[in-house]
C-alpha cells in the first residue's frame, strides 16, 4: 500500500485557501479540519466553506470533524463532496450507523481516536470503516509535538488490520514531519497528515515529495 500524504490546510493562509489548495496539488488528499469550539477549544470552518473548497480543490478532500454530534452533521460533508469523512469515536453516539451512512453517500468512513483513547473497542468493527485516524497530538491546534506514546496503538491497529485482510487505512495526524514520519510509517501508518511541515517549507511540492519518499522507505511490512 502506497504512502499517502494529506497536508492539513489548518496551516494554510485562510485568506487564500484556493491558492494554497493548488499549491498542494501533488499531494494525495487535502486534510480539512472542522472544529466547532465545543469538542475542541478552537473554531475553524464549517459546511458552507467546505462546500466551496470541494468545488475548487484539485485533489480529494479529507474531512476531519472535530465536532460534537457528528451523527447529525457528518453526512452533510459527504454530500458536500468529501472523499473521506472522519468523525471522532469520543463524540459519536452510533459510530457503526454513521459509518454506514457515510459509505452510502459515497465517502470513505473514518473513525478518529484521541491519543488516550484505546483502539481495542474498534478492532472488531474494522469491516465497518475505511480508515482509523490515530491522533498523534491532542486535537484542536496545529504545530504541536508528536506524541511517541501513540506508536504502540498504531502498531496494534496495523496488526489487527493485517490479520483481518481488510483494506483499512491507518492515518496519523499531529506533529508529522521529516523527523517523525519514519517512526509512524514503521509502526504501520500509511496516511500522513502534515500541516506546518508542508506549508512552512521553502518548497511545498518538494516537501510533499520528501515526506512521501521517507514514509514509503519505512513502510510497515503489513501496510
Amino acid at each position: 500500500m502506497a504512502a499517502l500524504i494529506s497536508p492539513s490546510i489548518l496551516s494554510a493562509d485562510f485568506a487564500n485557501l484556493e491558492r494554497d489548495l493548488n499549491a498542494i496539488a501533488t499531494a494525495d488528499y487535502a486534510h480539512v479540519d472542522v472544529m466547532d469550539y465545543h469538542f475542541v477549544p478552537n473554531l475553524t470552518l464549517g459546511l458552507p466553506v467546505f462546500e466551496r473548497l470541494a468545488a475548487v480543490s484539485p485533489i480529494p478532500l479529507d474531512a476531519h470533524l472535530m465536532i460534537d454530534d457528528p451523527d447529525r452533521w457528518a453526512p452533510a460533508y459527504a454530500e458536500a463532496g468529501a472523499a473521506s469523512v472522519t468523525f471522532h469515536a469520543e463524540a459519536a453516539t452510533a459510530p457503526v450507523r454513521l459509518a454506514r451512512e457515510l459509505r452510502r453517500l459515497g465517502a470513505r468512513a473514518g473513525v478518529a481516536l484521541r491519543p488516550a483513547t484505546p483502539v481495542e473497542p474498534f478492532l472488531d468493527l474494522l469491516s465497518e470503516v475505511d480508515m482509523i485516524l490515530v491522533m498523534t497530538v491532542e486535537p484542536g491546534f496545529g504545530g504541536q509535538s508528536f506524541i511517541d506514546g501513540t506508536l504502540p496503538k498504531i502498531r496494534r491497529a496495523r496488526q489487527a488490520v493485517s490479520e483481518s485482510g481488510l483494506d483499512v487505512w491507518i492515518q496519523v495526524d499531529g506533529g508529522v514531519s521529516r523527523s517523525t514520519i519514519e517512526r509512524a510509517a514503521d509502526a504501520g501508518a500509511n496516511v500522513f497528515v502534515a500541516g506546518s511541515a508542508v506549508f512552512g517549507a521553502d518548497s511545498i511540492e518538494g516537501e510533499i515529495s520528501a515526506l512521501r519518499e521517507l514514509a514509503g522507505a519505512h513502510r510497515h511490512a503489513g501496510a
